[in-house]
């Protein structure tokens, strides 16, 4: 075997064979790269109009992925690879995929919906799939929360949407449910005034819908009420712990007593003639 004469071939395989390897990455790194940007112009344009932000955020990842599915087969034809019938593969295993992906197509679904219905939005605090959170994105196959500890919680579309889901946010306004005992012995009237000026003094609390406070039950060791005022969304657990706490300290300085389960033991003594 001549070596000599072998040695200019391989090199222009390599040479011919080697550009086309490098045009086809050149062309995944850049097309990946003007896809992404793409997408972040898409979601730019959409956050300056009244349209809202979780259709920005959809349609972006959507038209990233389309992109980058272009930008795949761009590549591949510049290796010689026929993408006519590389789609005709794909289209061929098209039900095979389906098949195996329906969990995936499922979500999507899901997500699609999710927009169309907006059954919550980006910066919503919702509850679902047994988790709470605030809406940090929704993506194409996924929604992620960041729960109220700061964690990250990625639930996939149709978990979330193939059970309830509580929107604490949509209304704007929300009622703090909270109850206080007071003793037997206490007067009923006095501790619903004092409770009601504990209200009052809270310029969070709204005054339309008026808070309730109402006796609630005669419990086994205390008159219990109910005290159910109306705030924004965002000073729900702010208000909730500061009536909680006002509440305490009105009592203490009104000298109506919060009791706690109370038990009357009775001792008999048996004897025992000798």
């Amino acid at each position: 075997m001549d070596f000599k004469a072998l040695l200019p071939k391989v090199w222009e395989l390599i040479t011919f064979y080697g550009l086309k390897v490098l045009a086809a990455a050149a062309i995944l790194v850049i097309g990946r790269w003007v896809a992404q940007l793409i997408s972040n112009v898409i979601r730019r344009i959409i956050r300056k109009t009244e349209l809202d932000p979780t259709v920005a955020s959809f349609i972006g990842n959507l038209t990233y992925v389309a992109l980058l599915v272009f930008v795949v087969l761009a590549a591949l034809s510049q290796l010689g690879i026929q993408t006519t019938s590389f789609i005709a593969v794909l289209g061929a295993a098209g039900l095979a995929i389906g098949l195996a992906l329906q969990g995936s197509l499922a979500n999507f679904a899901a997500g699609f919906l999710m927009i169309i219905f907006k059954p919550f939005r980006v910066g919503d605090y919702i509850e679902g799939a047994g988790v709470g959170g605030t809406v940090e994105e929704i993506q194409i196959f996924t929604t992620t929360l960041k729960t109220p500890d700061n964690k990250t919680v990625i639930i996939p579309n149709a978990k979330l949407t193939s059970d309830n889901i509580i929107n604490w946010t949509v209304k704007g306004i929300r009622r703090v449910d909270m109850v206080f005992g007071i003793g037997y012995k206490d007067d009923v009237d006095k501790a619903k005034k004092v409770m009601g000026q504990v209200l009052a003094q809270d310029s969070r609390i709204l005054k339309d819908p008026p808070p309730q406070i109402a006796l609630m039950q005669l419990g086994d060791s205390s008159v219990n009420f109910v005290v159910r005022p109306w705030v924004k969304s965002d000073d729900y657990w702010s208000v909730y712990f500061d009536t909680t706490e006002n509440v305490k300290k009105a009592f203490d300085v009104n000298g109506i007593n919060i009791p706690y389960p109370q038990r009357d033991v009775h001792i008999y003594q048996h004897t025992t003639a000798s």
